[in-house]
């Protein structure tokens, strides 16, 4: 099983809701919900060789969030939060290491200057933000590498073959043990569907062994 893709989680406080003005003249509707930042081929293309190659991307894709919009008492009354997944990152990297600070200090610069592209006024916006690394990600929710999905979403590691040949049907060689979650058949994202097809492997053994 492979595991080569990991993110980055960048988390800020701010004191208003931004606005994509600087794309859409009239701004955009305060529930924005999410907002995926990859302009062209050739973005997401790049972002992917900067990870292949264990470095991080120089303008990453970015998934942007506002929960505020949502559910307003995640901030106080004004106030908002925002949440950017970087989906391309290096679980480990070429000429440095996840646990140098500074890089993480520069990374965030990194996301705040190409976010502020889209978002003019974010850098005035934030009150306090944090950059969550792929080690960090590991380190707080057990994570190998950082990979929220488990196990990379690559064709040898899909349908039949997720986690690996033999084992996907969430069942395992040993009696009782079955398997579910994002390393599994479909994989990740937030759809109860691995939970739910391996509840079902569960209730099938049972019937057949009563």
């Amino acid at each position: 099983m492979k595991s080569t893709v990991s993110s980055i989680k960048f988390h800020a406080a701010l004191r208003g809701l931004p606005s994509f003005s600087r794309h859409f003249k009239n701004g955009t509707a305060p529930r924005m919900g999410v907002t995926w930042i990859a302009p062209s081929v050739d973005y997401v293309r790049n972002s992917w060789h900067d990870m292949q190659d264990h470095r991080l991307p120089a303008a990453p894709i970015m998934e942007v969030q506002t929960p505020t919009t949502y559910d307003s008492s995640l901030a106080p009354p004004g106030k908002h939060t925002l949440s950017v997944w970087c989906p391309y990152a290096p679980p480990h990297l070429k000429d440095d290491a996840w646990s140098n600070n500074n890089l993480r200090e520069k990374e965030a610069e990194v996301i705040i200057e190409n976010l502020s592209d889209y978002l003019p006024e974010l850098r005035q916006l934030i009150i306090v933000s944090k950059l969550l690394t792929p080690l960090d990600i590991e380190e707080r929710i057990s994570l190998t590498d950082g990979n929220i999905r488990h196990i990379d979403m690559t064709p040898s590691q899909l349908f039949s073959s997720r986690p690996l040949a033999g084992w996907s049907s969430y069942r395992t060689p040993i009696k009782g043990l079955y398997l579910c979650g994002a390393g599994t058949h479909p994989g990740g994202e937030v759809t109860g569907a691995p939970g739910h097809n391996a509840a079902a492997a569960v209730l099938q053994d049972l019937r057949s062994n009563l």
